[in-house]
């Protein structure tokens, strides 16, 4: 009886730890690679209403662009650029969505502040974030600034800002991730990326 609690024991702790370690830096991420599928999990819209991100996805290729929030000004600076090459992706078949551990009510925000017309989405509990493999324990640094900026989301990580070209199956066909939260993707390289991948 002893060693079959044990075993229990010894379960729900493996459970519990695979669940909450997270890398501590963004240069220790495993993301997931090109050719992978990216699993169906559950985000919020900015209305707070749970959707199966594949519901999104499956009419059409999705230029997917993960962020650390509305409160990195590198962030907006990238979600805007998007915003600026929008519609030459729409003509080639692509639709934008923007994921970030921000709550609804901080997507609004910035859906207003940067002027952006795309979906983004809410991953607060991190659940598709750590699913893509990109997601890091919160430097410590940081910690003090976001109970500030996040509406009472009370998140212990961040994702590495990430773009991910996906098709209608969720596989992934293109990835830029750098663990370098200054560095982006540019227009110019994506608009490429995608042209080559429609043909």
């Amino acid at each position: 009886m002893k060693k079959y609690i044990y075993l229990i024991v010894s379960i729900f702790c493996c459970a519990v730890n695979a669940q909450t370690d997270l890398p501590k830096s963004a240069t220790e991420i495993s993301p997931l690679l090109i050719g992978e599928k990216i699993p169906s999990i559950k985000v919020q819209s900015i209305d707070g209403k749970n959707i199966n991100f594949e519901d999104l996805t499956k009419t059409k290729k999705t230029i997917l662009a993960v962020y650390r929030g509305g409160w990195c000004p590198y962030c907006n600076l990238h979600l805007s650029a998007l915003g600026e090459v929008e519609e030459k992706l729409i003509e080639m078949g692509y639709q934008i969505i923007a994921i970030s551990p921000d709550s609804p009510e901080s997507l609004r925000e910035t859906i207003t502040k940067d002027k952006l017309s795309y979906t983004l989405l809410s991953d607060s509990k991190g659940d598709f974030i750590k699913a893509l493999g990109i997601g890091y324990s919160i430097p410590n640094g940081l910690k003090k600034q976001l109970k500030t900026v996040l509406h009472g989301v009370k998140n212990d990580f961040l994702p590495v800002p990430s773009l991910f070209i996906i098709n209608e199956e969720n596989e992934i066909e293109f990835e830029y991730i750098s663990p370098d939260y200054k560095t982006r993707i540019s227009n110019k390289l994506l608009l490429a990326v995608g042209t080559a991948l429609k043909k």
